[in-house]
């Protein structure tokens, strides 16, 4: 399913690449009849708007979104096992399933950043990509409810894969719970993180580390830099879906 490169790489840090793939990511969502007419031509006018950007504003704002606090995590297993042992378990068990898949990892990510476990789906069948879209339905309802918060665009591409599989009512269920969050991307809840992980890690482990994310790579410059400076279900065809079903 082409569609989730495209959504992949709509969610991935932005690049010139990203901005000169427009018009063939254009042509794969006009021609994804699994969405609505609507959610294409908004899909196709964020693409738009992203092609013309200026390039450096675009990644500012996506690391503002993604690496200031775990709220609007592209790491799946964070929003379910937090930094528990469960989630070293969760990323064994899905990199074997990769590996048995015939889906190997060629760049130090890790296995449950979404834009990759998207690519991964694009290259299964439709039952096994509605199966674990849907397992993971919650987290991108809620996830989707943060990024409308924040008024990002981002949104667009999570609420287009609960589409596929007919869930996008899920977002409602998140939004108030989501409005009376406390942000966790505040000066002070960042400054409360870094103190926490100051105690608990070396300078060195963040770099250390055997695999490790962009996001967690760019999060680790941060608090590095702050250092210094402290120191002086289906596949849905909406043609046939039932409303409200």
């Amino acid at each position: 399913m082409r569609s989730l490169i495209v959504l992949a790489r709509l969610l991935d840090y932005p690049t010139k690449a990203l901005q000169q793939a427009a018009p063939e990511m254009t042509a794969v969502i006009k021609a994804e009849d699994r969405l609505t007419p609507l959610r294409r031509e908004t899909l196709v006018g964020w693409i738009r708007r992203l092609a013309q950007a200026d390039l450096l504003d675009l990644q500012a704002d996506y690391v503002a979104l993604f690496d200031k606090g775990r709220a609007t995590s592209l790491l799946l297993f964070e929003h379910v096992h937090g930094e528990s042992r469960d989630r070293g378990q969760a990323m064994v068990d899905l990199l074997a399933q990769y590996r048995e898949a015939g889906f190997e990892l060629d760049a130090r990510e890790l296995p449950d950043y979404l834009p990759l476990f998207l690519e991964y789906l694009s290259t299964r069948t439709e039952d096994e990509i509605a199966g674990q879209l849907g397992e993971i339905a919650h987290i991108l309802a809620r996830l989707t409810a943060r990024l409308e918060e924040r008024e990002a665009d981002q949104a667009l591409a999570t609420a287009s894969l609960l589409a596929l599989i007919g869930a996008e009512d899920e977002i409602t269920e998140h939004q108030e719970k989501v409005r009376e969050e406390k942000r966790d991307d505040t000066p002070a809840a960042l400054d409360a993180v870094w103190e926490e992980e100051a105690v608990r890690f070396s300078a060195t482990s963040d770099q250390d580390c055997a695999v490790q994310s962009a996001a967690g790579q760019r999060r680790a410059q941060q608090r590095q830099s702050a250092r210094e400076q402290a120191e002086p279900v289906r596949v849905i065809d909406p043609a046939s879906a039932v409303h409200g079903h």
